[in-house]
């Protein structure tokens, strides 16, 4: 780790990770935020921000620097007419309802990419970057009159550290992190499972290495250490 950090590729990628979050995070933002209007026309403008961003710049997610240096930038070249920022609220929603709204955004926008950029997958062709930009947009469609539509704690974090506001925050936590981990595990078990590798994952689970005890069998071997380790 520490080699690591004295290499100019670590730099050089901590460098375009927060170019790209900036970028991406004050083009949707500056979209949100230069308009008054709230009626449907607002929603798919903001929509295809975040979606074209995120389409060129598919590289830039989950990275908080870069959302709240771009949430300051917006923050002093906005309108003397608006005093917002795109704060993520809950809007006529309960607190269990918005988090459900930010867990199912997500849970499309993990499952497209990890689709998209499967590489064991010869069935799913086209720019990956396009599809997750579209499954960008979809989600603000579905769930930016409700919450906002974070789906990217680093969106989310970013104008609340600016504006000082986090009423419900955990929502735009808790929501797109428990979201992206199960559709994670559904796609990893059920829609496209590693067979070949379920073994190694049995002997991962029962001894914590791939290194199984060889004088015996593997499910009677993990059957003991688990009452061993209980």
């Amino acid at each position: 780790m520490t080699r690591e950090l004295k290499t100019w590729a670590f730099w050089r990628a901590v460098l375009a990770e927060l170019l790209g979050m900036t970028l991406f995070i004050f083009v949707g933002i500056s979209a949100a935020v230069g308009d008054k209007d709230t009626g449907p026309q607002q929603e798919v403008k903001v929509a295809l921000s975040f979606g074209l961003a995120i389409a060129t710049l598919a590289q830039s997610l989950c990275h908080m620097l870069g959302a709240v240096f771009a949430s300051g930038i917006v923050y002093g070249v906005r309108p003397n007419t608006t005093d917002s920022l795109g704060v993520n609220k809950l809007n006529g929603v309960a607190v269990a309802q918005g988090f459900g709204i930010e867990f199912l955004a997500t849970f499309q926008l993990v499952l497209c990419f990890i689709a998209t950029t499967d590489k064991r997958r010869s069935d799913v062709t086209g720019s990956a970057p396009l599809a997750i930009g579209l499954s960008v947009g979809l989600g603000h469609l579905a769930a930016m009159r409700y919450t906002g539509c974070g789906i990217n704690p680093a969106r989310s974090f970013g104008p609340a550290v600016v504006m000082r506001a986090f009423e419900n925050h955990w929502v735009y936590w808790i929501g797109p992190i428990s979201g992206g981990l199960v559709a994670a595990l559904v796609y990893d078990y059920l829609l496209h499972p590693k067979l070949g590798d379920l073994t190694e994952r049995l002997k991962v689970l029962c001894y914590g290495s791939e290194d199984a005890p060889a004088q015996e069998p593997l499910l009677e071997g993990c059957s003991a250490a688990q009452w061993t380790k209980g």
